[in-house]
């Protein structure tokens, strides 16, 4: 099945989606710093760039989305265009597992959230496993 978009309306909602200071970052750095904790936000010079690092403690936190990432949940495979998405998600699902290992192999901690547990029902208790899982690893 083919796009039902132009290549420059593709290209126009290509460009408005946002890797940085999405809307669920904003609300988890928010909560996280108003906590106290002091991080670095999309750290350029880390493997995958991650959203959350506390170098300090060699604690990275990557938060995902459910579609760019193929959440088990909730992705929707999309019904157009498959020639081009279906190798573009597999490609971003091989790449976290490429950079889920190298911090591995360094001794690293890493956390993934998905985007759904950061929703509203659920923001709380995901702030909550975040706070737990940087101090458990502070030590």
């Amino acid at each position: 099945m083919t796009d039902n978009l132009t290549k420059e309306q593709r290209h126009k909602n290509m460009t408005h989606i946002r890797s940085t200071n999405t809307r669920i970052e904003k609300d988890v750095t928010k909560a996280l710093w108003n906590l106290g904790y002091r991080f670095r936000k999309n750290v350029k010079t880390l493997p995958g760039k991650p959203d959350i690092a506390i170098q300090k403690y060699k604690i990275v936190i990557f938060l995902d989305s459910c579609f760019w990432h193929k959440c088990p949940e909730h992705f929707k495979k999309p019904k157009s265009n498959l020639e081009y998405w279906e190798p573009k998600i597999k490609r971003n699902i091989e790449r976290d597992a490429e950079i889920n290992q190298y911090y591995k192999d360094n001794n690293w901690h890493i956390l993934r959230i998905w985007e759904h547990e950061i929703k509203k029902t659920n923001f709380q208790n995901t702030i909550e496993k975040i706070k737990n899982f940087i101090e458990l690893n502070k030590l």
